[in-house]
């Protein structure tokens, strides 16, 4: 949940309750302690009022993501921030140091932008560390189905987290939902031909930035699919506001204005001085953000069009940017396409009934869980408004004109944002359907998802 607006309310999503404050402290799952007793390990929650075990358990998240050691300003910096997450750490005290634990997790209730404009509140998962010397004794997997079913038991349908190890999440029912692009630009070939709005780009302090982009975010977050409510702590990172911010004299930011003086979009961006030729420095775009078209124009002129830069990088980006078709040539761009936002479905009826869909049409969709949460058969009914209805299917007693559909939750959960298609998913051997296309057509959306942090 974002540190900046309470956002544990769905946005015209009936659902029930899911209490922020209550899943912070809620117990660790009485299975997953036993769990982990047999292999001689004590999982315990990590309260940030406790500045040692935060300090710790804040440690061994930097080292299990071969970052360097944190310093007392860093720690004191990021314990004033996490106020919003869970924060679960696994103990070994026959080890040479009993106070740091030997593998973590973080989680906190967050809110996923839905096809249709809708949210939902959801588990993010985030900071899974398991040190070298402890692999092999099953400290993962008792920790991520320890957290899914404490997510469960809170009543939040949906888990997501972004990862970067993305072989292991498969196995606990997660599923690429949104994926990200990354983009080099060679400016010299990328002539601009989009439009040229009114309005103006001007530079603007950090301080400036950090004011601007958690309301103007919160602004249109919901309007993509796959977009999430930022934690405050994330933008003083990209703002460069922590007091432990490295290298924060690096951080350059401007705002778009319209012609009415409403700031309408921000970017922050650093450069990479070329010494060799000066004309050829790259400029990195860390984060751009646009509430109107002419705010998306304007900002990536302004890069585009920079003195001395040869390159523009930026990343996290749409896989369908319409800056693609606002430069003369678009093998100037470099594309790189990767899985980002992973999603995993609790609460099949409440996840299903949360969304808007293409088309209208009735799926029974049969579908395995290996952990239980989303197995079954179900009749999803869609109205000519898109609205979808969800129930358990009868068996043999399919309603008339229904399209079959078997999958398993990790397909369901990786077309659950219409980020892929039903049928792509079939041809591929993951569905099977008595119509594909038909089942495609109802679960596609026209625009497709994407998210542009990292958590």
């Amino acid at each position: 949940m974002s540190t900046d607006t309470d956002t544990s309310s769905t946005a015209g999503v009936e659902a029930r309750r899911v209490d922020p404050a209550a899943f912070r402290v809620a117990a660790i799952d009485p299975s997953t302690v036993v769990r982990l007793a047999g292999v001689g390990l004590e999982p315990r929650l990590v309260s940030i009022e406790d500045p040692d075990a935060f300090g710790n358990w804040l440690q061994v998240v930097a080292r299990g993501f071969l970052d360097s050691e944190r310093s007392d300003e860093q720690r004191t910096a990021v314990r004033e921030r996490s106020a919003y997450r869970r924060a679960t750490g696994i103990y070994d005290d026959s080890a040479p140091m009993p106070e740091a634990p030997v593998a973590t997790i973080a989680s906190w209730i967050g809110e996923l932008a839905l096809p249709g404009g809708a949210g939902i509140p959801s588990c993010a998962i985030s900071a899974v560390t398991v040190a070298p010397t402890h692999r092999r004794r099953g400290i993962a997997r008792a920790m991520l189905e320890g957290e899914l079913k404490v997510a469960d038991r809170a009543g939040v349908p949906i888990a997501m987290l972004t990862v970067s190890e993305s072989q292991l999440y498969g196995r606990y029912g997660f599923a690429p939902a949104a994926a990200s692009a990354s983009w080099h630009i060679d400016v010299k070939r990328a002539h601009w031909i989009g439009p040229r709005p009114g309005g103006r780009v001007d530079f603007i302090p950090r301080e400036r930035l950090r004011e601007l982009i958690a309301p103007l975010h919160d602004r249109v977050r919901l309007s993509v699919a796959g977009e999430i409510d930022v934690p405050g702590g994330h933008w003083d990172s990209y703002a460069g506001t922590r007091p432990d911010a490295k290298d924060a004299g690096s951080t350059r930011a401007v705002q778009y204005a319209d012609e009415a003086g409403e700031v309408r979009g921000v970017a922050v961006y650093s450069v990479r001085e070329n010494e060799k030729d000066w004309t050829k420095s790259t400029v990195s775009v860390s984060y751009l953000l646009a509430e109107t078209d002419d705010a998306y124009a304007a900002l990536w002129r302004f890069f585009l069009e920079l003195d001395l830069i040869g390159e523009v990088r930026a990343h996290e980006l749409s896989v369908d940017e319409p800056l693609r078709w606002m430069i003369s040539d678009q093998r100037a761009a470099t594309v790189m396409v990767s899985d980002h936002q992973y999603v995993r479905i609790l609460d099949i009826v409440v996840a299903l009934e949360a969304r808007e869909y293409a088309a209208s049409g009735t799926l029974v969709l049969d579908v395995e869980d290996a952990l239980g949460y989303a197995a079954g058969s179900w009749v999803l009914t869609v109205d000519a408004g898109g609205h979808g209805h969800v129930t358990a299917a009868e068996p043999g007693n399919a309603p008339d004109g229904a399209v079959g559909v078997q999958l398993g939750v990790e397909e369901l959960s990786a077309a659950y944002l219409g980020g892929v298609s039903l049928a792509t998913l079939a041809a591929a051997g993951r569905v099977r359907s008595t119509d594909a296309a038909a089942a495609a057509r109802v679960f596609g959306w026209h625009a497709v998802p994407r998210l542009s942090v990292w958590y």
